[in-house]
């Protein structure tokens, strides 16, 4: 039966504390994020979910408490390593190269994962083989016209896509998405938001998000953090219902 709820599982954090010089941020937590789910994390400023984002993914050690994946130990590895087990973060800042075409940006990524890294001196027939790859993913996501376009060209809509492109091309189990909506105008939220339900369609997705419309429809899960604790958790339905989440995070409205 452990090994079943380990396969149910692919992340889990058990009772985590992180402390910053005598402040807690995240308080004995307890986090089970279920394959093949859209997994949404909320709560208030200050809530804590930054930390855990960084706690899940390494850039921050855990003060007590561990961290599995896949049923692994990973407390004590690093963020490349947990990268290279098939955990990937996307930041909440468009992290892409600027100076470089659309393509180049998803071409280095594959070079990542196919450990191709440090070829560049080689002649460039011997990445022709990344180049069907690179277009097949700006064309998932609707990138592929603007590929011989400089990143920095783009709108920031269009560069948070191309952004979770290139994190797609490092073929991630897992993909962490912080806030991934934030600063785009209504028309990028609805692309990005269904390139979302079209990636968590073979991975799992654990997001950082303040956009409630956009955790109502694509979320599976909810856990509502406050103060570094879990508040609440379920669908988006037991969750909005719930009078310490309205109190906590939607702000409660008195008669």
């Amino acid at each position: 039966m452990v090994g079943a709820k380990q396969d149910e599982y692919v992340v889990q954090v058990q009772n985590v504390t992180k402390e910053f010089s005598g402040f807690t941020a995240v308080k004995n937590l307890n986090l089970n994020i279920r394959r093949g789910t859209i997994h949404a994390l909320i709560g208030p400023n200050g809530a804590g979910k930054s930390t855990v984002f960084n706690l899940i993914t390494k850039f921050l050690p855990p003060t007590s408490g561990r961290i599995l994946y896949n049923g692994r130990d990973i407390t004590s590895l690093e963020p490349d390593q947990v990268a290279r087990l098939g955990m990937v973060r996307s930041f909440q800042i468009s992290a892409v190269f600027p100076s470089l075409t659309v393509r180049d940006n998803v071409r280095i990524a594959l070079q990542q994962h196919t450990g191709r890294s440090y070829h560049f001196w080689r002649p460039e027939s011997t990445l022709e083989s990344l180049r069907v790859r690179s277009i097949e993913l700006l064309d998932m996501v609707g990138l592929a016209n603007l590929a011989d376009l400089t990143a920095a060209e783009l709108s920031y809509g269009r560069k948070r896509a191309l952004e979770i492109a290139t994190t797609i091309a490092l073929e991630p189990e897992v993909l962490l998405l912080d806030e991934p909506m934030a600063g785009l105008g209504t028309e990028d939220i609805a692309r990005i938001a269904n390139l979302i339900k079209m990636v968590a369609k073979e991975r799992t997705v654990l997001m950082v998000e303040h956009n409630l419309s956009v955790v109502q429809d694509l979320s599976d899960v909810i856990t509502v953090l406050a103060r570094g604790e879990v508040l609440v958790e379920g669908n988006y339905s037991t969750v909005s219902k719930n009078p310490d989440v309205i109190a906590a995070y939607m702000g409660a409205r008195n008669a």
